[in-house]
C-alpha cells in the first residue's frame, strides 16, 4: 500500500519522495475488551411494543383474576371520547408514505456502485483536477509544477493523505443520504428488534475494523499523520503511545455501532438494571403514595381508615366494585363533614364492605364484558384498521362511559346485527356495576327473553303479563299531579297517532284523573279508566255523585266540560279508549293497580336511589301492547329525570327495541337529559320505525350514533348526513396520448404500439382537496363487514369523535 507519494499520480515524472516516519499498522485488529455480561436473572422485565400501530400493548389486556392493587395503579391516562384508557399505550407516529423495498434496495444498491466508481477512478487519477482544491490551501513548494502534479515533498504527501481521508469522508456520507441507508437500515434491521439489532452492528463493526486495518478505508494512516503534525513524529518512538492509538482509533470506529445496535440497553437489559434515558434526562419521581393506598384518605387526616382498606385491597378482600363505591362514598362524605366520621367508623369496622348497595350485593353474579370500573368504561371492541378510522384510533380500543352515555345512544341494525348481545347488554351491565357502586341507575326495557342479564343481577324486576311477576308498574309514573299523570299517559297512549294532538289529549285524561283522584285518593285502574273515556253513564254517574257527597264542585265543573266534549269532531277520547283498551286484557288482570293496596314500582324511585330495574315486555302475544308501555316508560323518564333536583345520580333508560317509541315530546325530552345527568340508549331495527318528520330531529337530538352492518342505504343516508363532511386530497389522473412531430420518433411510437398493443401516453396528476362525507350511504350499506359498527360518539362536555369503523368482538 505504500508508493512513496506518488499514489494517484497517473503518468507523473515527478522526483518519488519518501513517506513519513509513520508507525507500521498492525496486522490484526487491536483488540478491545468486551464488558462483562453478567448472568441473566430470571425474570428480566423486557419491553413490550405493539405489534403494529395501535395494537394492545400488555396493560390493556389485563388478565382476568389479576389482584385489585395491580389493576388500581393501572395508568389511566386521560384520552379522546370512546378511548379505553385502562393501561392505554398510544401509537408510535406515524410515519409517511415511503418508497416500496423494492425501489429502496435498489437505490441504495446505485447509490454504492456509483460511490464506488466514483473513489475508483479517484484513486486512479482519472478525475482533472481533483488536486487543485488542495493546492490552492497549501504552500506551493510541496508540489510539483502543473494541475496534475503530485506532491514534491513529505508536507506534500501528508496533506494527500488527509485530503483523500476527507474526501473519502464526504463521499460516504453523500452516498448514505442519497442511497436512504438510514431508512434501509431502519427498516430491515432496526425494526426486527433486540438480538438482531446487536448481532448485525457488531458483525458490521468487525468488517469495518477489518477494512480499516487493512488500509482499504482511509482511516488509520491519516490520524497518524495528524497526530504526527500535532505532537512530532517523535511520539510514536514510544510503542505504549502507538498502542494507545490504535485503541482509541477502534473504539472510535466501534462506537458508531454501539449506538445504532443499543449495545448499552441490551446489557442493562440482560443484567437487570435500567439504562438512563437517551436524552440524559432524570425519570420522574415515582408518586409518593400510590393509588392502592388511598391517598385521598390520608390527605384528610384518616389514616388508619386508610390503612384498612389498604390492608383489604393486598390481601384480596376487595374487589373493583368495593373500590369505586368506597371512593365514590368518601366523595360525596367531603360535601358534608358530618358524614365522614360515620363512614370513617364504617370502615374500620367493616372494611371493604361498608357503604353498601342496598341490596347487600358486592358485584354482579357474571360479566359478560370487559369493565374498567373506576372510569365507569364498558369495552365494546376494537377500532378497525381502516382508512377511514385516524391512524392515533386504529387498533385501539373503543369503550362506553357514563359522560358518552349522557348525550344518549341511537343504535340502528337489523335483527341478528349483534345491537344487543354486542352494545346492550354490555351498556346495561355497566351500568349496573356503576349501581352497585353507588353512582348510577338504571332501567332496562326489552321483551321477555330478551339477554339483558339474569334476574339477580337487578334489584327490581317487572314481568309484565307474567302471573308470576313479584312487581308491577305504575302507569301514572308515581305522581299525584293529575295534569303531570295526564300529559305522560296522554304521550304513551297515542303520541305516535299524527293525527292526535297530544296536549288535547292530556287536557281529556285531566279532566277525568282530577275528579277520580279528587273523589277516590288514587288514580282509575285500567278498566275503570277505560269505562270513564268511552263515556259509560253509569261510571260517569258514579263519579259525580262521589263528587257532590264530597264538596268538589272545581272537579264537577271538569266532568261537565268532558260531558260537553264528548262526542264532539276531533275528540281524542275514543282513541284514547282504544288505546286503553290494549291493556285492558286478562292477561294483565291484576297489573296497573291503582288502589291503596298496590304496590307498583314507580320511575320515580330511578332518581332517588341506585336501582337496577328490568322490565319484560309480552312482545310475542301483545306487541302493540308492548309498544304502547315502551312509548309509556320513555315519556315518563324524560318527564321524571328532568324534573328531580338532585342530580348526582346518572340515571339511564335502555331501550332494547324502541319501535314507535319515538315521539315529537320525548324527542325533546331526550335533548334535556345531558343537562341533568340522564341519557338514554335506543335500538331501532331501521330508522324507518320512527315517523319520518322526526328522523332529523332524532339524529340531532342524541350526540352517539352506531349505525350496524346490514343496514339499508336509505339509512345509511340519514346517518352520513348527520356526521356530516370532512376535506380530503384526491389525485386524479389522466392519460394523454403523445403525437410525436419527428419521423423519428413517430417510427419509434409506432414500433411502441406495435410491441405492447398501447398508444404512448403520458400521466397528468392533479392533487386537490375537496369535501366529501365521512361514510357515504353505500358505504355503511355495503362496506361494513359483519360484526362491525360505525359509531360516532360525543360527551356532555361537547368534546365529540369522529365515525369509527368498530370491530365489536375485538
Amino acid at each position: 500500500m505504500n508508493d512513496d507519494g506518488t499514489r494517484g499520480v497517473r503518468g507523473s515524472s515527478a522526483d518519488r519522495v519518501p513517506g513519513a516516519a509513520l508507525p507500521p499498522p498492525p496486522t490484526t485488529p487491536p483488540r478491545v475488551p468486551a464488558p462483562a455480561a453478567g448472568p441473566r436473572p430470571a425474570a428480566t422485565p423486557v419491553e413490550q411494543r405493539p405489534a403494529r400501530p395501535g395494537s394492545a400493548s400488555p396493560a390493556e389486556q389485563p388478565v382476568p383474576g389479576a389482584p385489585v392493587d395491580a389493576w388500581l395503579r393501572t395508568p389511566r391516562p386521560p384520552q379522546e371520547p370512546g378511548v379505553w384508557r385502562y393501561g392505554y399505550t398510544p401509537p408510535p407516529p406515524e410515519e409517511p408514505e415511503g418508497v416500496s423495498n423494492r425501489s429502496l434496495l435498489v437505490g441504495a444498491l446505485i447509490s454504492l456502485l456509483s460511490a464506488l466508481l466514483l473513489w475508483s477512478l479517484w484513486r486512479n487519477g482519472y478525475l482533472p483536477y481533483r488536486l487543485v482544491p488542495l493546492k490552492l490551501f497549501t504552500p506551493g513548494e510541496w508540489w510539483n509544477p502543473g494541475t496534475s502534479g503530485g506532491p514534491r515533498t513529505i508536507e506534500g504527501s501528508d496533506a494527500l493523505t488527509v485530503y483523500e481521508a476527507i474526501l473519502f469522508g464526504l463521499l460516504a456520507y453523500g452516498c448514505g443520504r442519497i442511497g436512504n441507508f438510514s431508512e434501509l437500515f431502519r427498516r430491515h434491521v432496526a425494526d426486527r428488534g433486540q438480538p438482531f439489532l446487536a448481532l448485525a452492528a457488531a458483525a458490521a463493526a468487525g468488517l469495518t475494523q477489518l477494512l480499516v486495518w487493512k488500509e482499504a478505508l482511509p482511516v488509520v494512516r491519516p490520524v497518524l499523520v495528524l497526530v504526527a503534525s500535532v505532537a512530532g513524529g517523535e511520539i510514536y518512538q514510544s510503542q505504549t503511545v502507538v498502542n494507545v492509538i490504535y485503541a482509541v482509533i477502534a473504539a472510535a470506529v466501534l462506537y458508531p455501532f454501539a449506538r445504532l445496535g443499543r449495545w448499552r440497553e441490551l446489557i442493562a437489559a440482560r443484567r437487570g438494571t435500567v439504562a438512563p434515558a437517551p436524552d440524559g434526562t432524570a425519570a420522574a419521581p415515582a408518586a409518593a403514595t400510590s393509588a392502592d393506598q388511598w391517598p385521598e384518605l390520608r390527605t384528610a387526616g384518616w389514616t388508619d381508615a386508610a390503612d384498612t382498606l389498604t390492608a383489604e385491597v393486598r390481601t384480596g378482600r376487595m374487589n373493583d366494585v368495593d373500590v369505586a363505591r368506597l371512593r365514590h362514598a368518601w366523595a360525596l362524605a367531603t360535601r358534608r363533614p358530618d358524614r365522614l366520621a360515620p363512614l370513617a367508623e364504617a370502615v374500620l369496622r367493616t372494611g371493604g364492605a361498608a357503604a353498601l348497595h342496598p341490596s347487600g350485593h358486592r358485584d354482579l353474579p357474571r360479566r359478560g364484558a370487559r369493565h374498567d370500573v373506576l372510569t365507569g368504561q364498558v369495552r365494546i371492541g376494537r377500532c378497525a384498521d381502516d382508512p377511514h378510522n385516524p391512524y392515533v384510533r386504529r387498533g385501539t380500543g373503543l369503550a362506553l362511559e357514563p359522560a358518552l352515555l349522557g348525550t344518549s345512544l341511537l343504535a340502528v341494525g337489523p335483527p341478528g346485527a349483534g345491537k344487543t348481545a354486542r352494545l346492550i347488554r354490555p351498556v346495561v351491565e355497566a351500568l349496573a356495576l356503576r349501581a352497585l357502586a353507588g353512582q348510577a341507575a338504571v332501567l332496562a326495557v326489552g321483551g321477555a327473553g330478551a339477554p339483558l342479564g339474569p334476574d339477580d343481577a337487578f334489584d327490581v324486576v317487572v314481568r309484565l303479563g307474567h302471573p308470576g311477576s313479584a312487581h308491577d308498574i305504575d302507569l301514572y309514573g308515581g305522581t299525584t299531579d293529575p295534569d303531570e299523570a295526564a300529559a305522560v299517559l296522554a304521550e304513551g297512549l297515542v303520541g305516535d297517532v299524527g293525527s292526535l294532538d297530544s296536549r288535547r289529549a292530556a287536557t281529556v285524561l285531566a279532566q277525568l284523573l282530577g275528579p277520580y283522584r279528587a273523589a277516590h285518593g288514587h288514580f282509575p285502574s285500567v278498566p275503570e279508566l277505560r269505562e270513564l273515556l268511552d263515556g259509560t253513564p253509569a261510571a260517569l254517574a258514579g263519579l259525580r255523585t262521589s263528587l257532590e257527597a264530597a264538596g268538589h264542585h272545581a272537579m264537577l265543573r271538569e266532568l261537565d266540560a268532558r260531558s260537553r266534549q264528548a262526542g264532539g269532531p276531533g275528540d281524542p277520547a275514543p282513541a284514547l279508549a282504544d288505546r286503553v283498551a290494549l291493556l285492558d286484557r286478562p292477561a294483565f288482570t291484576g297489573f296497573f293497580a291503582t288502589g291503596p293496596d298496590a304496590r307498583p314500582f314507580s320511575l320515580r324511585a330511578l332518581g332517588q336511589h341506585p336501582l337496577r330495574v328490568r322490565v319484560d315486555l309480552p312482545e310475542r302475544g301483545h306487541a302493540e301492547a308492548s309498544r304502547l308501555l315502551t312509548r309509556l316508560l320513555l315519556a315518563q323518564f324524560t318527564a321524571i329525570t328532568a324534573a328531580r333536583t338532585d342530580t348526582t345520580l346518572f340515571a339511564c333508560l335502555v331501550l332494547d327495541d324502541a319501535t314507535h317509541a319515538v315521539t315529537a315530546e320525548t324527542v325533546r325530552g331526550i335533548r334535556r337529559l345531558r343537562s341533568v345527568n340522564a341519557g338514554a340508549v335506543l335500538a331501532l331495527r331501521t330508522v324507518d320505525d320512527v315517523p319520518e318528520t322526526l328522523h332529523t330531529p332524532l339524529l340531532g337530538a342524541v350526540g352517539c350514533t352506531a349505525a350496524f352492518s346490514g343496514i339499508t342505504t336509505w339509512d345509511g343516508k340519514r346517518f352520513a348526513e348527520a356526521w356530516g363532511k370532512e376535506w380530503v386530497e384526491t389525485r386524479e389522473v389522466a392519460q394523454h396520448t403523445v403525437f410525436a412531430d419527428q419521423p423519428f420518433t413517430r417510427a419509434l411510437h409506432a414500433l411502441r404500439k406495435l410491441v405492447t398493443g398501447k398508444a404512448v401516453t403520458t400521466d397528468a396528476v392533479t392533487v386537490r382537496q375537496v369535501e366529501r362525507e365521512r361514510w357515504s350511504a353505500s358505504e355503511l350499506a355495503y362496506a361494513v363487514p359483519a360484526g362491525h359498527a360505525v359509531i360516532r360518539l360525543a360527551t356532555v362536555e361537547g368534546e365529540h369523535a369522529p365515525p369509527l369503523l368498530v370491530h365489536l368482538e375485538g
